[in-house]
């Protein structure tokens, strides 16, 4: 699928979104999930090829082999299988879309929403030029988002993000994401960061050091919120307790599918520490079930949970708009979303059924 504009991070340039859908067939009805993975191992070891692969050959088997199965069921038989949440996340989802479909209870019903809409956020990718960045804020303030990201890395930090807090001034809701492209030695300029009010700085060190992000936390004013470092409820749980981040991003791909994003949002919550709903430019698929996690009573902060449009010229489901600054939570059975038949089967690159034994 063919992104609107180049989205440039630390990680590189994406044009494209090479998506994995999973299908769970039932005798009660089909359910769907998406596979958040990139065509690259660049900001998880994950990649959407190898998901593919690992969900053939190793966990589909399992669910297969274990008869009737209910979504409360999918962690526990795929936990033998080392990593691959992302994977792991695909198909809990489709088995908890069929499941809830076949109750007609909503997604967000389910996981305990209490909003019908949630405030969007935007992720701005890193431009050629100040100008450049200061115009594409300015189009996405004026279709209404009311959270401006800014992806940064060493040489795209302070100047662009002053340029954005004096063009548009210091009401506006804003905050940074470095991927992890800063080291402890750059705490002087993540600290320069401080005069311009931020939500958050997200993910400025390495994934897997907690120490060093509990030490930045010292020499900073502004909150630090991890990403890539918290894979499951327990990471959440030690990041906390190492007081390595105030807030936490919410990505439920990267935690191993929404039951575990709702245990860290109960942790969170009991933990007095703010949780948001991340993006990984899913399509229809994956937003619907974004928004409706983003609507818990912990989500206090927007996130990126963006129209359709701000990726896609054509979703593969009927597209989620932006109104008044907010998206709809579905609430029709399951997902409250399905592909468009003629849609989906234009886009489809290739189709593997694993029926089971």
């Amino acid at each position: 699928m063919p992104l609107v504009a180049p989205f440039r991070t630390s990680f590189g340039v994406e044009t494209a979104r090479d998506v994995l859908l999973v299908r769970a067939a039932t005798p009660d009805g089909d359910g769907w999930g998406e596979c958040v993975a990139m065509s690259e191992p660049l900001y998880s070891p994950e990649y959407a090829d190898g998901a593919a692969q690992v969900i053939e050959r190793f966990l589909a088997p399992r669910l297969f082999a274990a008869g009737d199965v209910e979504p409360l069921d999918v962690a526990r038989l795929l936990e033998p299988v080392r990593g691959h949440r992302m994977a792991k996340a695909a198909l809990e989802t489709a088995v908890l879309d069929a499941w809830l479909r076949a109750r007609g209870e909503s997604f967000g019903s389910y996981l305990g929403a209490v909003r019908d809409r949630v405030p969007a956020g935007v992720s701005v990718g890193i431009m050629d030029s100040i100008p450049a960045l200061l115009d594409a804020v300015a189009g996405y303030l004026d279709q209404g988002y009311l959270r401006i990201k800014l992806k940064i890395e060493p040489g795209w930090d302070v100047a662009a993000v002053r340029a954005v807090r004096e063009r548009f001034g210091d009401d506006l809701m804003l905050q940074v994401d470095a991927n992890a492209a800063y080291t402890l030695a750059d705490a002087r300029v993540l600290a320069a960061l401080d005069d311009f009010d931020l939500l958050l700085i997200e993910q400025p060190l390495a994934e897997d050091d907690l120490r060093q992000h509990a030490s930045l936390a010292q020499l900073v004013r502004t909150p630090i919120c991890l990403d890539e470092s918290i894979e499951s409820a327990k990471d959440a749980a030690d990041a906390l307790a190492l007081g390595a981040c105030r807030i936490i991003n919410v990505k439920p791909g990267r935690v191993g599918g929404y039951l575990e994003a709702r245990r860290i949002h109960d942790l969170a919550q009991a933990h007095g520490a703010a949780v948001w709903c991340g993006g990984m430019l899913e399509t229809g698929i994956g937003r619907a079930a974004n928004v409706a996690l983003a609507a818990l009573p912990g989500f206090t902060l927007p996130g990126d949970t963006s129209a359709s449009d701000r990726y896609f010229a054509q979703d593969v489901t009927a597209p989620f708009v932006l109104e008044d600054g907010h998206v709809a939570v579905p609430t029709g059975p399951g997902l409250g979303v399905e592909p468009i038949a003629d849609v989906l089967a234009s886009m489809t690159t290739s189709t593997t059924w694993l029926p089971a034994p």
